[in-house]
């Protein structure tokens, strides 16, 4: 089977896509080490108001464009190595960063916007700590083993000359 190359520019979009990953896996593993422990160490109203003011300050362009661009850039470079060596990992590291934008928009962007609702501080915080640190894990796990597809990828492309 003759490889095809990914063209001229893949290398540098398959190197954004693996730059992104790994700060979206970072921005996750950020809240699991310290954020969330150090916010569990609060009262109710503290919590709260912290959480929500994380969420509120996090919508913002610098955060989205690397968020979204995980996950386009990684399609783009799937695209573009589809039919070289690289292509399985590509692929792989695709489907672990739509997974976290599932797991982003399905269920921790929900209980956000419950606790941004909430009037009681005990009852939002018993609500949201247990699930939304759970989940957290999830996307901080499904986005290292993504970072590391796309880090194999970038060293199957290297090695085949791709």
């Amino acid at each position: 089977m003759t490889q095809q190359r990914g063209g001229k520019g893949a290398g540098a979009v398959l190197g954004a896509a693996t730059a992104a990953t790994g700060l979206v896996a970072g921005v996750w593993f950020a809240y699991v080490c310290s954020v969330m422990p150090a916010l569990a160490r609060s009262d109710d109203r503290v919590y709260v108001e912290v959480m929500r003011n994380i969420n509120d300050v996090i919508q913002n362009p610098l955060f989205f464009s690397v968020f979204f661009g995980a996950t386009i850039l990684t399609a783009v470079a799937a695209w573009q190595y589809r039919a070289t060596r690289a292509r399985v990992w590509m692929f792989a590291g695709l489907a672990l960063s739509v997974a976290v934008f599932l797991v982003t928009s399905a269920v921790n962007v929900p209980l956000n916007d419950a606790l941004a609702a909430a009037e009681d501080p005990s009852a939002a915080r018993a609500a949201f700590e247990g699930p939304w640190v759970t989940w957290n894990i999830v996307r901080a796990v499904l986005s290292t083993v993504g970072l590391a597809c796309l880090l194999r990828a970038l060293s199957v492309r290297t090695r085949s000359g791709d």
